[in-house]
């Protein structure tokens, strides 16, 4: 055996490189990666969504978010016969309609041992 491998236990292998080539520290191992900050897709949508707008409703200026005034339109298409709003409109539905049975189901009941 040499000198250096006697001296330096370390042993190169799966997931060990050798020290010549692992990351300095304090260097990232993907300097042009996403800078800190940026936001990803669902962020910016979640905020534009919760953005408020003012809408004429029956004559009468209102502020809702647009998510709202979104689903205001869809409805009104819908109601309106629009065949791709309504079908829309129904598969946005069904979709709520199954978080909230989801949710039911995760929140656990009282027994009648535990009822007040």
């Amino acid at each position: 055996m040499s000198e250096t491998q006697e001296t330096n236990p370390y042993r190169v292998g799966y997931g060990k490189p050798p020290k010549k080539a692992q990351f300095q520290r304090g260097r990232s191992g993907n300097p042009k990666g996403r800078p800190k900050g940026a936001l990803n897709i669902s962020t910016v949508l979640e905020r534009t969504l919760r953005e408020v707008v003012v809408i004429n409703e029956n004559g009468r200026r209102k502020q809702v978010t647009k998510m709202e005034a979104a689903v205001k339109q869809l409805v009104n298409q819908a109601a309106s016969g629009d065949l791709a709003a309504l079908r829309q409109l129904t598969a946005l539905a069904a979709s709520a309609e199954q978080r909230s049975v989801d949710a039911e189901a995760e929140t656990p009941s009282l027994n009648e041992a535990d009822a007040p």
